[in-house]
C-alpha cells in the first residue's frame, strides 16, 4: 500500500557541492535573474521562459507546486530550480521536473547531483518517480540516461497559459534506483 503523506519539500536535501531550499515567493528576483539567461531555454518547449512574464508563469506554478525547490551552490548562491509534482496515489508515482540550472553549472555534475538528492528522498515513499523531457531538449535527454531513467512514451504536456507541448516520459523505478546507485 502507498505511504500517502509525505513532505514535499523537505529542508534536509544536501550534497557537498550543493543543496535543496524551498522555494518561496520572497525568492522570485534572484531566481528570475539566473532564468532570464535566454541560452538555458535554447532547447526548452517554451524558449521564451528567460522573459519577466513568461517566468512569472513558471515561478507561480512552482509555488503552487507545494513541492519546489531552489538549487543552491556550496557557496548558498541561487543555480536554478527544480520541483517534486503530479503525485499519483493510484500508481504510486510522481514527477521530478520544471528544472533549470544556470548554464555556468553545465556539465560539472550539479544536475546529477541534485536530482540524486530529490531521488533518493522521494523514493523512500514512491514505486517510481518520471520526467517529462521535451523532445527537442536533447540536454535533458542525456541527462536522463545518464541517471538511468528509461523513456517509457510521449505525451502532449500542457503548462497554464503555456502552448501544449510535446514531450518524452523517463522513468526511474525505486528498484532500478537502488541496483544502479548501490554501494
Amino acid at each position: 500500500m502507498p505511504i500517502t503523506s509525505f513532505n514535499l519539500q523537505p529542508h534536509h536535501l544536501k550534497h557537498e557541492i550543493l543543496s535543496l531550499k524551498p522555494l518561496k515567493k520572497e525568492d522570485f528576483e534572484a531566481l528570475f535573474e539566473v532564468a532570464s539567461d535566454p541560452e538555458i531555454w535554447t532547447q526548452h518547449p517554451n524558449k521564451t521562459r528567460y522573459q519577466r512574464d513568461q517566468f512569472e508563469n513558471y515561478f507561480k506554478g512552482a509555488i503552487e507546486s507545494g513541492g519546489a525547490f531552489l538549487i543552491l551552490n556550496s557557496k548558498s548562491q541561487i543555480i536554478g530550480c527544480s520541483r517534486y509534482y503530479n503525485y499519483d496515489p493510484d500508481s504510486n508515482s510522481i514527477f521530478i521536473g520544471y528544472t533549470f540550472l544556470g548554464k555556468n553549472y553545465w556539465g560539472q555534475g550539479y544536475n546529477r547531483a541534485f536530482k540524486t538528492l530529490m531521488l533518493d528522498y522521494i523514493l523512500e515513499y514512491v514505486d517510481k518517480v518520471n520526467f517529462h523531457v521535451g523532445t527537442t531538449n536533447y540536454r535533458s535527454q542525456q541527462a536522463m540516461k545518464k541517471l538511468g531513467a528509461v523513456k517509457t512514451g510521449e505525451i502532449e504536456v500542457p503548462y497554464y497559459s503555456e502552448p501544449i507541448s510535446k514531450n518524452f516520459i523517463y522513468e526511474i523505478s525505486k528498484e532500478s534506483w537502488k541496483k544502479t546507485n548501490a554501494n
